[in-house]
Parts: C-alpha cells; sequence; structure tokens
C-alpha cells in the first residue's frame, strides 16, 4: 500500500509542476480573471488545492500552517505561490515516504473546516481523497488555461508513470 501512495505523492509533485509550468504563461489579468470555474480564476483554484493540501497535512502530521477557509488566498501573487506549492509537494512527498504499513492501516482524527465537527477515520481512505481531490481541482486547472486559449498539459497518470521520475510506479 504504500508504494501506491509514494506513486501517487511523486504524479503530484509532477502533476503540479506541469500545471504550473503552464500557468507561468499567463500575464497577471489572466492569472486572475474569474472564467467561472468553481474557484473562479487560476489563482483561486491554485490557492485552493495549496490551502487544502496544507489542511490536510496539518490533520495528517499535526504540523504546519492551515487556513482557516478553503477558498484562502496564500499568495495573490504567481512566483511566491509557485515557491509554496514547491515546498508543501517536497514535505508531501517526505511524509508519504515516512509512513509505515501500520500507519497506512490506523485511524486518525481531526476537525472539519466547513462545519467544525470531529471526525475519525482510517488513514489509507483519506489519502486517497487526499490524492483524489488535487486531481479533480488540477482538471479545473486544465479547463481554465482551455477557455484562456492556452495549449494545457497532458496530466494522465500513464503519461507520468511513463516520465523517468515515475518508471519506477509502472
Amino acid at each position: 500500500m504504500k508504494q501506491h501512495f509514494a506513486m501517487f505523492a511523486a504524479y503530484n509533485a509532477w502533476a503540479n509542476g506541469q500545471i504550473y509550468d503552464a500557468a507561468a504563461e499567463l500575464t497577471d489579468a489572466e492569472f486572475s480573471r474569474d472564467v467561472g470555474a468553481f474557484f473562479g480564476s487560476m489563482m483561486g483554484t491554485l490557492n485552493h488545492l495549496l490551502a487544502a493540501d496544507r489542511i490536510w497535512m496539518k490533520r495528517f502530521t499535526t504540523e504546519g500552517e492551515a487556513p482557516k477557509a478553503l477558498d484562502a488566498i496564500i499568495h495573490p501573487n504567481f512566483d511566491p505561490l509557485r515557491l509554496a506549492r514547491e515546498a508543501e509537494d517536497q514535505r508531501i512527498l517526505e511524509w508519504v515516504s515516512g509512513l509505515s504499513e501500520k500507519a497506512l492501516a490506523g485511524r486518525f482524527t481531526y476537525m472539519t473546516v466547513t462545519d467544525l465537527r470531529t471526525v475519525s477515520q482510517r488513514l489509507a481512505p483519506a489519502l486517497d481523497h487526499f490524492f483524489n481531490h488535487q486531481t479533480h481541482h488540477r482538471g479545473h486547472a486544465h479547463m481554465i488555461l482551455s477557455v484562456l486559449g492556452k495549449s494545457p498539459p497532458v496530466l494522465d497518470l500513464v503519461y507520468f508513470q511513463r516520465t523517468p521520475e515515475g518508471r519506477s510506479f509502472a
């Protein structure tokens, strides 16, 4: 099971890099333009992904900063947002690599952000959600690039598995 989550942590970092490389070509106006996506703009979408990842990582590890809202704007500007994303992806990779099979089979308890309930659940299904959520919203970022007339990157897992960093997971 650990290999499964190590693959998704590596894929997540790779796919975020692909999205950020494409988003780097946007003007500031394009980056912040509300195009009707769930979080409005590329800025809103990428900030949501970072905010949600920080919330989950705080739940998983009890460490780090966690915003109080899912629509928090951590960085309104692209460059500092990218640096924060890269640091968070590294944090995720390192944390997942340190997990044991016993930890993955175990439970953890946390407080929800939206309605302040205490939830206890198994770690492995929560990690499935964590990585699936990122894929879901990267799909929104992909759509935003299309709406803005840009060429979005290919983000399929199988493409990652064909890269040098992904071959060990194929």
